[in-house]
């Protein structure tokens, strides 16, 4: 839940996914070339970090809250 809540606050300052991975994951991936990044586990991950982040955000957290 902390990695979600760190994520969205990352991406909604403007940080996509290298930064995710660096700030949130501490994934040293982030700093790796392009063609290295791109099929970095730690991208797949930043990136749905920051997919489900925005989800829990936008009334996600309701359903938190009920318990599903």
């Amino acid at each position: 839940m902390i990695q979600l809540l760190h994520a969205f606050d990352v991406h909604d300052l403007g940080g996509g996914p290298r930064d995710v991975a660096a700030k949130v994951l501490a994934s040293d991936h982030a700093q790796r070339r392009s063609v290295e990044w791109k099929d970095s586990h730690a991208r797949r991950k930043a990136n749905r970090l920051i997919h489900d982040s925005i989800a829990l955000v936008e009334r996600g957290y309701l359903k938190l809250l009920r318990g599903l």
